[in-house]
């Protein structure tokens, strides 16, 4: 993690700790704008929108998909693939805050590596739905015309065309929910910092300080 830093007495607490590059930025957006648009073509004509929306779905699918595969290459070989890793430490936090938020307890959970308990169910929930709309909608070509092959309903039989269609539906339901639910403590007053560093890419040395165990993620100052 790179470091740049404030001028001023203060300049300590204020320093811009990198916690996303800008290739991981750049997929993250890439990724929410994938989404979106395939949502949105898949609701849309639903609701009475009539528009051109088949090529539009399965070329962002498509992309998507580059999408996510780069990040599972980048993820399993030049990042810490480990900081994604749920551990004991994450477990007993976990425990720790229901604890406190239920009155169960008076002393608040100790702080988080760079990724909280939250933050990684919520990733291993994405990847899971994720993964079963590309499986399903990476089938689902077959039936249509792309410039690479012609369509072939026949491919698979009538039963199996059916389970795909409600995996792939069921999917797509998730996902919208999982986005509500993401936007929203995404705009909570107290995570606004990831939201920034989400965008800009930094939080500051007080934030890290604040929400983050050095001893799980250690901050590179040099």
């Amino acid at each position: 993690m790179s470091v740049e830093e404030f001028s001023g007495p203060d300049s300590r607490v204020y320093q811009k700790l990198i916690r996303h590059t800008l290739t991981d930025r750049l997929f993250h957006w890439g990724t929410a704008a994938s989404v979106l648009i395939l949502l949105g073509t898949a609701f849309f004509p639903i609701m009475g929108w009539e528009f051109a929306w088949v090529s539009i779905h399965w070329i962002s699918g498509i992309v998507l998909t580059l999408l996510i595969a780069f990040h599972t290459v980048r993820a399993s070989f030049w990042q810490d693939i480990y900081s994604m890793w749920v551990s004991f430490e994450d477990l007993k936090s976990g425990i720790d805050l229901a604890r406190w938020n239920l009155r169960f307890s008076e002393a608040p959970p100790m702080a988080a590596g760079k990724y909280s308990l939250a933050q990684k169910l919520i990733h291993y929930l994405f990847t899971l739905v994720v993964g079963i709309t590309i499986i399903t909608g990476c089938l689902m070509l077959v039936k249509i015309d792309t410039p690479w092959w012609e369509r072939d309903p026949y491919w698979l039989q009538e039963g199996t065309w059916g389970i795909i269609y409600v995996l792939h539906d069921f999917g797509a339901l998730l996902l919208i929910t999982m986005l509500m639910a993401h936007v929203y403590f995404a705009l909570r007053p107290e995570k606004l910092h990831f939201t920034r560093s989400m965008i800009f890419g930094w939080i500051t040395r007080a934030e890290y300080e604040k929400h983050h165990d050095p001893s799980q993620w250690r901050v590179d100052t040099d």
